[in-house]
């Protein structure tokens, strides 16, 4: 299917490529003459054709397991979820501690089963209480494997309140990815709400916010992008806004921390099961000592709850409603 169509001047007299011309240096003017495909001079506008099913952020699969009928007890699916998630340790090691610990007789797969349909609850509970988005968000994407072939986990995080706002796994780090994660980082904000995005040099996300301002009501104030290039601030915009991408970069770390000891997955709905979990942990469990220990999303209904797995259950208690 067409997603783009590429629109370019032809027009070698057109200002925009003059202008572009007078940029070059002499190294890059010589180089011109002779690799001129290296140089994008003429003006380009890129038509994007994307439908709206396509924009909608994808949920996991529906599971095998009903998280209502399983044989195990709550608690049990509570610290199942607390040392899987919450404190970062891998399947296997979750079942050992289990036995060993508690003479809990579950199996690695158990733990994976109950993570599943634990998190096609948690999707929706993440969608539904996330709230309000602060005035800039940053976003970034990183690196998992899936079945032995790299796959990109895109991230946004609100910059006062540290919420994770958007997450989404795509197989590519192209432009509809971004658009989708870039969408959910923002339904939430104010209909007049001046939105600013920071990103790294991924083109994928200024094409996708072009498309996206293309698609709003010209009453709504247009979405601002800036990009923050390389390690060092070689240009005044990354100098201004690094700090955001640092933000990304601090929750990026934080993620490949929870999903190593996974050392990949086996399908896609495995990765995004614990990618999900994560975000729920992340905004309603974890606290932030910038936030003075508070998480970044506060559920009045898990304050009382003095124990991680106690507010585990709580949160399915509340998405399975």
């Amino acid at each position: 299917m067409l997603h783009v169509i590429i629109h370019k001047c032809p027009n070698d007299n057109c200002q925009h490529r003059i202008n572009a011309l007078n940029q070059l240096n002499p190294a890059e003017r010589i180089l011109q003459k002779t690799k001129s495909s290296q140089f994008k001079l003429n003006y380009t506008y890129r038509e994007y054709l994307f439908q709206a099913q396509e924009i909608t952020l994808p949920g996991p699969l529906k599971p095998l397991v009903n998280i209502r009928k399983i044989h195990n007890s709550q608690n049990i699916l509570g610290l199942i979820l607390s040392f899987y998630v919450s404190f970062a340790i891998s399947a296997r090691k979750t079942a050992f501690i289990l036995q060993q610990v508690f003479k809990i007789n579950v199996s690695y797969q158990t733990v994976l089963n109950y993570a599943e349909a634990a998190a096609y609850h948690c999707h929706q509970f993440n969608l539904k209480h996330k709230g309000p988005v602060d005035d800039t968000s940053a976003g970034d994407e990183t690196y998992i494997k899936i079945i032995g072939e790299w796959a990109y986990v895109f991230l946004f995080i609100s910059s006062k309140n540290l919420v994770l706002s958007a997450y989404h796994l795509s197989h590519t780090r192209e432009t509809l990815p971004a658009i989708i994660t870039m969408t959910e980082a923002i339904r939430t904000a104010k209909p007049q709400q001046k939105i600013t995005l920071i990103s790294d040099g991924n083109p994928s996300y200024p094409a996708g916010i072009h498309f996206m301002n293309e698609k709003r009501s010209p009453e709504l104030p247009r979405i601002e992008h800036h990009a923050v290039i390389g390690l060092q601030n070689l240009d005044q915009e990354s100098t201004t806004y690094r700090s955001f991408k640092q933000l990304i970069e601090r929750l990026n770390r934080t993620f490949k921390f929870h999903v190593r000891p996974a050392s990949g997955f086996k399908s896609d709905n495995g990765a995004l099961s614990l990618i999900i979990l994560f975000a729920t942990h992340y905004n309603f469990l974890r606290p932030h000592i910038s936030l003075d220990y508070r998480t970044p999303v506060e559920i009045p209904e898990l304050q009382d709850i003095e124990t991680i797995q106690g507010r585990w259950i709580k949160i399915l208690s509340m998405a399975a409603t």
